[in-house]
Protein backbone atom coordinates (compact mmCIF):
# COMPACT_ATOMS: atom_id res chain seq x y z
CA UNK A 1 0.00 0.00 0.00
CA UNK A 2 1.32 3.30 -0.99
CA UNK A 3 1.70 6.48 1.96
CA UNK A 4 -0.50 8.82 1.21
CA UNK A 5 2.30 11.44 0.23
CA UNK A 6 3.51 8.74 -2.77
CA UNK A 7 -0.07 8.51 -3.50
CA UNK A 8 -0.71 11.64 -3.86
CA UNK A 9 2.53 12.57 -6.08
CA UNK A 10 1.70 9.70 -8.34
CA UNK A 11 -1.79 10.81 -8.46
CA UNK A 12 -0.86 14.42 -9.58
CA UNK A 13 2.23 13.35 -12.16
CA UNK A 14 -0.41 10.47 -14.00
CA UNK A 15 -3.09 11.00 -16.29
CA UNK A 16 -5.08 8.72 -17.90
CA UNK A 17 -5.91 9.83 -21.84
CA UNK A 18 -8.37 7.71 -24.44
CA UNK A 19 -6.57 7.43 -27.36
CA UNK A 20 -9.48 6.25 -30.11
CA UNK A 21 -8.43 3.44 -31.86
CA UNK A 22 -10.43 0.00 -32.48
CA UNK A 23 -9.93 -1.21 -29.40
CA UNK A 24 -10.39 1.15 -26.83
CA UNK A 25 -6.40 2.08 -25.51
CA UNK A 26 -5.47 3.91 -22.68
CA UNK A 27 -2.12 6.17 -22.50
CA UNK A 28 -0.38 7.32 -19.32
CA UNK A 29 0.62 10.43 -19.86
CA UNK A 30 3.16 11.98 -17.48
CA UNK A 31 3.17 15.41 -16.68
CA UNK A 32 0.24 16.77 -18.58
CA UNK A 33 -1.18 18.51 -15.54
CA UNK A 34 1.37 21.15 -16.93
CA UNK A 35 -0.17 24.06 -18.67
CA UNK A 36 -0.53 22.79 -22.89
CA UNK A 37 -0.01 26.20 -23.61
CA UNK A 38 3.33 26.87 -22.99
CA UNK A 39 5.84 24.40 -25.08
CA UNK A 40 8.20 22.09 -22.81
CA UNK A 41 11.52 23.32 -21.80
CA UNK A 42 14.16 21.18 -22.76
CA UNK A 43 17.71 20.55 -21.02
CA UNK A 44 20.35 18.42 -22.83
CA UNK A 45 22.97 16.39 -20.27
CA UNK A 46 26.17 15.84 -22.46
CA UNK A 47 27.36 12.59 -20.84
CA UNK A 48 29.18 9.19 -20.29
CA UNK A 49 28.67 5.70 -19.80
CA UNK A 50 30.53 5.35 -16.38
CA UNK A 51 30.85 8.92 -15.25
CA UNK A 52 29.95 9.39 -11.85
CA UNK A 53 29.54 13.50 -11.73
CA UNK A 54 26.81 12.57 -14.67
CA UNK A 55 25.23 10.47 -12.95
CA UNK A 56 25.25 12.14 -9.78
CA UNK A 57 23.82 15.23 -12.20
CA UNK A 58 21.10 13.31 -13.65
CA UNK A 59 19.42 12.14 -10.06
CA UNK A 60 19.45 15.75 -9.00
CA UNK A 61 17.74 16.98 -11.79
CA UNK A 62 15.16 14.51 -11.83
CA UNK A 63 14.34 14.93 -8.03
CA UNK A 64 14.46 19.05 -9.15
CA UNK A 65 11.80 18.39 -11.66
CA UNK A 66 9.61 17.11 -9.11
CA UNK A 67 9.49 19.61 -6.66
CA UNK A 68 7.31 21.76 -5.90
CA UNK A 69 8.27 25.83 -5.30
CA UNK A 70 7.74 29.03 -6.96
CA UNK A 71 9.43 28.18 -10.21
CA UNK A 72 8.74 24.74 -10.83
CA UNK A 73 10.23 22.27 -13.15
CA UNK A 74 7.58 19.89 -14.01
CA UNK A 75 7.09 20.49 -17.47
CA UNK A 76 11.53 20.56 -18.47
CA UNK A 77 12.13 17.52 -20.62
CA UNK A 78 15.87 16.03 -19.98
CA UNK A 79 17.52 15.02 -22.67
CA UNK A 80 21.05 12.50 -22.24
CA UNK A 81 23.89 12.26 -25.04
CA UNK A 82 26.12 9.99 -25.11
CA UNK A 83 29.77 12.41 -26.18
CA UNK A 84 31.13 8.63 -27.14
CA UNK A 85 28.39 8.27 -30.13
CA UNK A 86 29.16 11.24 -31.70
CA UNK A 87 32.48 12.51 -32.60
CA UNK A 88 32.19 16.00 -32.38
CA UNK A 89 30.74 15.78 -28.64
CA UNK A 90 33.28 13.69 -27.41
CA UNK A 91 35.51 16.49 -29.20
CA UNK A 92 33.86 19.26 -27.90
CA UNK A 93 33.08 17.96 -24.08
CA UNK A 94 35.65 15.11 -23.33
CA UNK A 95 37.21 17.07 -20.50
CA UNK A 96 34.59 19.01 -19.55
CA UNK A 97 31.61 16.58 -18.87
CA UNK A 98 28.67 16.83 -17.25
CA UNK A 99 27.80 19.58 -19.51
CA UNK A 100 24.41 20.83 -19.47
CA UNK A 101 22.50 23.10 -21.92
CA UNK A 102 19.64 24.61 -22.30
CA UNK A 103 17.37 24.19 -25.23
CA UNK A 104 16.53 27.71 -27.27
CA UNK A 105 13.25 28.81 -29.03
CA UNK A 106 15.26 28.13 -32.66
CA UNK A 107 16.67 24.78 -31.57
CA UNK A 108 20.03 25.87 -30.97
CA UNK A 109 22.01 25.21 -27.52
CA UNK A 110 22.97 27.51 -24.64
CA UNK A 111 26.20 26.26 -22.13
CA UNK A 112 24.86 26.61 -18.72
CA UNK A 113 27.28 27.48 -16.34
CA UNK A 114 28.91 23.76 -14.93
CA UNK A 115 26.80 22.83 -11.53
CA UNK A 116 28.74 21.91 -8.26
CA UNK A 117 28.48 18.08 -7.79
CA UNK A 118 28.25 19.81 -3.98
CA UNK A 119 25.00 21.78 -4.45
CA UNK A 120 21.64 20.43 -2.84
CA UNK A 121 18.38 19.33 -4.82
CA UNK A 122 16.43 22.45 -3.83
CA UNK A 123 19.52 25.00 -5.01
CA UNK A 124 19.86 22.87 -8.44
CA UNK A 125 16.05 23.77 -8.66
CA UNK A 126 16.58 27.18 -8.13
CA UNK A 127 19.56 27.67 -10.55
CA UNK A 128 17.48 26.01 -13.48
CA UNK A 129 14.69 27.78 -12.75
CA UNK A 130 16.82 30.89 -12.94
CA UNK A 131 18.65 30.01 -16.24
CA UNK A 132 14.71 29.34 -18.15
CA UNK A 133 13.75 32.95 -16.92
CA UNK A 134 17.30 34.83 -18.58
Amino acid sequence: MLSKGIGTMAARSLSIVHVPAFKPKWVFSPLSFCSSASKPRKLVLYSKPGCCLCDGLKEKLHAAFSLSGPDPLHDVVLQVRDITSNPEWEKAYQYEIPVLAKVLSDGSEEILPRLSPRLGVELVRKKIAAAFKQ
